[in-house]
């Protein structure tokens, strides 16, 4: 009997230590469960050149130059000597040529099946296009373009100033087109920076943030429309691009978004931020949740940081190169017709078109309408 009670007493004990075991083991699991959801980070990776992006967005690239004084061609008075002409990507004295020879930029180039936005925050670009329409903007400006079915642009870097530097900063966005909508007529709007809303927050430590709302909105505040085509012309798509600054102390909350929305934080200017009690230093992109608000800290003076938001469009993508389209076939046909039509031709002088020097910022539009910012 005291054997039986001995071996029922390690039974007993064995049985407690299993259920304190799996006790702590659901708890450790409802810990660690509770964790991830409310963890808003979902990754955080180093930023290159070229920014990595996710559905609705392919692609995001900082371009920052420090041009030199300006020749009479308005490229830059300086030696090009030791440069890869046509294709210098590298640094080189602080700057790059890109794929221009005289004038840094790029020269004539065909796009199909998706939209560039172009965020200039320095600097000015000159536009060219083959429906005729061009344009000169820059300094805060946007610029929001429809390739749709096919157009062909130039986006050269003029350097107007001959008595001293002409840096440039500026992002380049590709925004995806959904399948019934990759043919539509192509279209540009111009977002003159006078006419971009901006909201100035202050936190109780009164230290301040400034949100520039390119699309979708912040809180109650609205971005300009959109094109027509736009993925971001539907409001439930919940397509948001904000560009945010912040003084050292600084908070602000971004604000929550649907389910299964994506959104990427590119922290690019700044020692470091706090997002949910995470340091996270320079030039990194964050991955975020959506489903709740999330409060993010400037630990550094001058912190910047890009926000691209958006519900994921949900088809397969197939890139080559300026086309993007949903089949390998779309891309084939994508390069005929372009071999065929040349996406209209080219109806300006040259492939590096730059407009002349006295000239301000302005837009024309295929149709002749000529537009200028006010203010």
């Amino acid at each position: 009997m005291a054997i039986q009670r001995r071996s029922f007493l390690t039974r007993l004990g064995l049985g407690i230590g299993a259920l304190v075991t799996a006790s702590f083991d659901t708890a450790s699991n409802t810990i660690k469960k509770n964790m991830e959801i409310f963890n808003p980070i979902l990754d955080i990776q180093p930023m290159g050149f070229q920014w990595e992006t996710i559905d609705p967005f392919l692609f995001c690239v900082h371009h920052e130059d420090y041009f030199p004084k300006g020749n009479a061609e308005m490229g830059p008075s300086a030696s090009l000597a030791g440069r890869h002409l046509g294709d210098d990507f590298i640094i080189k004295d602080g700057f790059r040529m890109y794929h221009g020879k005289k004038v840094p930029g790029f020269p004539g180039h065909p796009h199909r099946g998706f939209e560039t936005i172009t965020i200039v925050r320095h600097g000015l670009v000159d536009h060219a296009d083959s429906m005729g329409a061009a344009g000169r903007y820059g300094n805060g400006d946007v610029q929001w373009m429809t390739a749709g079915k096919g157009v062909q642009h130039s986006e050269m870097f003029p350097l107007l100033r001959e008595d001293k530097e002409n840096p440039l900063e500026l992002f380049q966005i590709w925004l995806n087109l959904p399948s019934m909508k990759k043919m539509s007529e192509p279209h540009f709007s111009m977002f003159w920076s006078e006419n971009i809303p901006k909201i100035s927050l202050e936190n109780k430590e009164k230290k301040k943030s400034l949100v520039e709302i390119i699309a979708g909105n912040f809180g109650k505040t609205q971005s300009l429309n959109p094109p027509p085509n736009s993925w971001a012309s539907n409001k439930d798509h919940e397509v948001a691009i904000w560009n945010v600054i912040m003084e050292n102390g600084a908070s602000i909350q971004l604000p929550k978004a649907s389910e299964g929305t994506n959104r990427m934080l590119y922290f690019y200017e700044g020692q470091d931020i706090s997002i949910a009690g995470v340091k996270v230093d320079s030039y990194k992109s964050i991955r975020l949740r959506t489903n709740e608000e999330i409060e993010i800290f400037a630990t550094s003076e001058n912190c910047k940081f890009l926000v691209l938001q958006g519900k994921p469009i949900g088809e397969t993508v197939i890139q080559y190169g300026p086309f993007v389209m949903n089949t390998k076939e779309e891309i084939q046909q994508a390069f005929n017709d372009y071999h065929e039509t040349q996406y209209g031709g080219w109806p300006w002088p040259r492939y590096d078109q730059v407009h002349d020097r006295t000239k301000g910022r302005f837009a024309k539009f295929a149709n002749g309408k000529i537009e200028e910012p006010i203010g």
